[in-house]
């Protein structure tokens, strides 16, 4: 593909007010006026330029949403205090009482909780489907239905979505396709794809250090506009701001997400060829075995790879407890809640041409040669 997610980000010039190459982190909950009109008008929603109050809007946080919508090829978007502050007022921006969503049944936890047992409340109903199979997903659309919902790659089974496909079935039935990019940032661009609204958990690879929770929204100008309006915007009333100086943090680290991802998918690649060629039950999308895996490479974004999430199937909970607890004693990961957090290691397959670290004490490294 031309588009090249990685530029677009690396292309925005934002300076600090004193002409700092990083831009000035607004540390305010509010914001003054030089006139009582622009108040009323920046209430309206007809101010261009003038900030609220932070649960609004605040430079930080629109720094931030802009280099994320360049990133996904939107007009603009919002960011959130964390992911599900993302996921759930875009769903409850779409839907009123008696609507109904049509989702991936493999979908993150926290998403499938929201959808399972907090929307109905709302008398929101959700059809939980095998999101690969299009003509399942049709003849799940009932004339209630407002949004599609799926992952780029889903959470945990490393299904990937048609969204092409997904994207001319939201149109023919007049929805809205929102899909959550979080696990393939940069190898896959939902909005160039058709996708309305796009969706990341901050928290994991694009931030990228396991020290922020934080989520964005990207889409047209109008639905963001819609999630922050004073009066009926969901993201504006539920309250789902992310802090400024967390936003300022996401931007800088936001800089190296096209070199991390790069060496998340080499890494990801190289281990699932090596446990595939063992005999375990491997699940990669650029394994030719995936089901999915020539979609994959129809939709990606080539220099960027398949990603950096891989799943193995060792046939039980007690070998699956025994090889994570495996491999965090053997320093080839951590047996933790979530993803993303990077640790350098030499990649198995360069070790012997490289320099190898030898530890000699607490605070002393020692170089040997291979």
């Amino acid at each position: 593909m031309a588009f090249k997610p990685a530029n677009n980000i690396q292309d925005l010039q934002y300076f600090g007010e004193f002409g700092g190459v990083n831009p000035s982190i607004s540390d305010s909950s509010t914001y003054t006026f030089l006139s009582a009109k622009t108040m009323f008008d920046t209430f309206e929603g007809n101010a261009d330029g003038c900030y609220l109050y932070s649960r609004h809007s605040s430079p930080s946080n629109l720094y931030l949403g802009e280099a994320l919508a360049a990133m996904e090829g939107t007009e603009t978007a919002n960011v959130s205090a964390s992911g599900m502050g993302a996921i759930t007022p875009v769903l409850l921006q779409l839907c009123d009482s008696g609507d109904h969503i049509v989702s991936s049944r493999t979908i993150y936890g926290g998403t499938y909780a929201f959808l399972k047992n907090f929307t109905p409340r709302f008398n929101i109903a959700t059809s939980f489907v095998d999101i690969t199979k299009l003509d399942v997903v049709e003849a799940a659309i009932t004339e209630k239905t407002k949004v599609l919902y799926c992952e780029s790659v889903s959470n945990p089974l490393l299904e990937v979505a048609d969204i092409k496909g997904l994207a001319a079935l939201a149109k023919k039935h007049n929805l809205k396709l929102v899909v959550d990019n979080t696990f393939s940032p940069l190898s896959i661009s939902p909005a160039i794809l058709g996708a309305d609204v796009v969706i990341h958990s901050l928290t994991k690879f694009i931030n990228g250090s396991s020290d922020t929770v934080g989520g964005v929204v990207c889409g047209t100008q109008e639905f963001i506009n819609d999630l922050r309006n004073v009066n009926s915007g969901a993201s504006m009333l539920l309250g789902t701001t992310m802090d400024s100086l967390r936003a300022s943090s996401v931007l800088k680290n936001l800089r190296t997400l096209h070199i991390r991802m790069q060496q998340h998918s080499k890494n990801a690649l190289y281990l699932a060829e090596r446990f595939e060629q063992l005999g375990l039950k491997t699940v990669y999308p650029g394994l030719a075995s995936h089901p999915s895996h020539t979609l994959f490479k129809s939709m990606m974004n080539a220099a960027y790879g398949f990603g950096g999430m891989l799943t193995l199937d060792v046939g039980s909970a007690e070998k699956a407890n025994t090889f994570m607890e495996l491999m965090q004693n053997k320093n080839l990961g951590y047996l933790a809640v979530s993803l993303d957090f990077i640790k350098r290691f030499l990649a198995l397959q360069e070790a012997q041409h490289r320099p190898k670290f030898q530890k000699r004490n607490k605070k002393k490294w020692a170089y040997r040669k291979v």
